[in-house]
């Protein structure tokens, strides 16, 4: 081998590699394309997996029961998986549990919702001890900013994530959110910015807006109205708003989105549930006659609009009557589709008080399985009436996705401005280089696993 070809080879083989796996939010996985960036920035590589990185890093998700344990799984797997790389948890879980997280054989750092942006907190040497750095909440003043990759953006890859705001002031009863990110802040105007313009000048096709409570964005004089006029300047970008509070769904914020052909006509608009006494029990901000009223609003007032909702069930003290009351609110609403969740009572939280104290009682589990089921069928049905309804028309599709079936057909994919997987099917080659446009779209039929199928149109 020449002198030069050892050179090379050396120099590939000093460069270190970092694997992040992450669970949970859009918000999460804006976060971990910003850690990774900084990663690339000072000289790392990202790793695919299938070689042995340095260091793995498992941004971990708390928002229930359910979300901790898969944390816990996917940190033991990664353990297993490369025993001789440096293994570090953090974000939410590692915030609210630090201790629980050391306990794991294997692990050798955790870092919290603050810590996890400095690069430097992940390269301690491997020691007896597990390196664990976490500050408490009220001590967090900023929002970092965070997008998607842009130096190492995977081709094709066509919706890009801009984190805009952290954090929420609600106090909901259930909510861990506080705990693990903090009062609610706002990253500065001009970052979000910044942060938009890369995106779009990397190729980034759509720019999906994530934080904990977006329509809380204020930054100097601006809130998120004039910030999505900003964004709406972006020439070749879609923006989507995403999840959205009911009560900030403000007449001003819907003509906004109605009269701009950048701003996607979607939101998802948590409901939690649909009986006003156990709203109040959850320290909703809203009743069953405002969200219906806000809902019907921007149906009526935006073209093709689809709204979809979050549903809790089985929450402690929800009776029969409360969820056939929640039942027979949602089948009247015209929601385009549900997510729906078992109540996972958290630790710490006002709900996990009155859960001790015996003010409310929990469920057997039997119970919230069966109202999980029917409130899922009802999921089912909403979906696919919307579905129905969307035969005929005519959308907009970002086309993501290009694969080759068995019989040699291609088959696009992409979704419509709200929010609808829309598949396409071609004989021609060429059918990879739609990946990434916005092509116009005849919605045929309803296929199968909920999507449409269409043809394209000029």
């Amino acid at each position: 081998m020449l002198p030069i070809e050892c050179m090379m080879m050396k120099k590939v083989q000093d460069v270190k590699r970092v694997l992040i796996r992450t669970l949970g939010c859009k918000l999460n996985y804006a976060e971990t394309s910003a850690i990774l960036e900084d990663f690339v920035k000072k000289g790392w590589g990202v790793s695919t997996g299938e070689d042995r990185p340095d260091l793995v890093i498992i941004h971990t998700c708390a928002v229930t029961g359910k979300a901790e344990q898969k944390s816990r799984q996917l940190i033991r797997k990664m353990i297993q998986t490369y025993p001789d790389s440096r293994i570090v948890a953090v974000g939410c879980y590692a915030q609210l549990q630090p201790d629980r997280l050391e306990k794991i054989e294997g692990i050798d750092g955790i870092l919290g919702s603050e810590e996890k942006f400095d690069t430097a907190n992940y390269l301690g040497e491997a020691a007896s001890r597990v390196q664990c750095d976490i500050i408490s909440m009220p001590s967090i003043k900023d929002a970092v900013a965070a997008h998607s990759l842009v130096t190492e953006r995977s081709s094709g890859r066509t919706r890009g994530f801009l984190k805009i705001q952290d954090g929420c002031d609600y106090g909901c009863a259930y909510c861990t959110i506080p705990m693990a990110r903090g009062h609610s802040r706002s990253v500065p105007l001009a970052e979000v910015l910044e942060g938009a313009g890369r995106l779009s000048d990397a190729g980034y096709r759509e720019i999906v807006l994530t934080g904990v409570n977006i329509a809380d964005y204020r930054s100097g004089g601006a809130d998120l109205i004039e910030l999505l006029r900003e964004l709406d300047q972006l020439a070749g970008c879609r923006i989507r708003i995403s999840s959205i509070e009911p009560d900030v769904l403000s007449d001003k914020l819907i003509e906004t989105v109605a009269s701009s052909s950048r701003i996607m006509p979607h939101f998802h608009l948590p409901l939690q549930s649909g009986s006003d006494s156990i709203l109040a029990a959850m320290r909703r901000r809203y009743t069953t006659t405002g969200y219906r009223e806000r809902l019907l609003r921007a149906v009526f007032t935006i073209p093709r609009c689809a709204i979809g909702a979050d549903v809790v069930t089985g929450y402690p003290g929800e009776t029969d009557a409360d969820f056939q009351k929640a039942f027979s609110f949602i089948e009247a609403l015209p929601v385009a589709y549900l997510h729906v969740f078992p109540c996972s009572v958290r630790p710490g939280t006002v709900l996990a008080g009155q859960v001790a104290s015996g003010e409310r009682d929990i469920f057997s589990p039997d119970e919230i399985r069966s109202r999980s089921r029917k409130l899922l069928a009802l999921a089912e049905r909403k979906e696919n009436e919307f579905l129905d309804r969307s035969v005929g028309q005519r959308f907009q599709v970002l086309m993501e996705d290009c694969s080759e079936d068995a019989g040699g057909e291609y088959v696009l994919s992409g979704y419509s401005e709200n929010y609808l997987r829309v598949h396409v099917r071609l004989s021609s080659a060429n059918a990879r280089g739609m990946v990434g446009k916005e092509v116009q779209v005849l919605i045929e039929k309803k296929g199968e696993d909920l999507n449409l199928e269409g043809r394209f149109v000029t």
